[in-house]
């Protein structure tokens, strides 16, 4: 089953340079044929609208190929930005990956 779990570690900026490159990762993993996508914050330093903006579009790609997506260790940043823009109401976030796979595994 852990092989059906892809995780995407960010690190750095996710914003409007890095957003493309970030947009491919998670053509790749539709490709790869994951069923859960983990996108792991806990080194991203900052995120903007661009970084928000491809972060829902791979929510909405994700689940048209019938993928779930979830988050963890975000920030303070991060998370008023979600909250400012409800955007922690659309999102499954986990405090850290090891909160992620406990939740995970008791699915299995």
């Amino acid at each position: 089953m852990r092989e059906q779990v892809k995780v995407i570690k960010l690190n750095g900026n996710l914003n409007a340079a890095t957003s493309q490159e970030f947009r491919q990762n998670i053509t790749d993993i539709l490709v790869s044929g994951a069923k859960i996508v983990l996108i792991d914050f806990q080194d991203v330093a900052f995120m903007d609208s661009s970084g928000l903006g491809a972060l829902v579009l791979a929510f909405k790609t994700l689940r048209a190929s019938d993928t779930q997506l979830a988050l963890c260790s975000i920030n303070e940043q991060v998370r008023i930005l979600f909250e400012l823009t409800n955007m922690d109401k659309v999102f499954e976030i986990f405090p850290s990956q090891d909160a992620f796979n406990q939740v995970f595994i008791s699915k299995t």
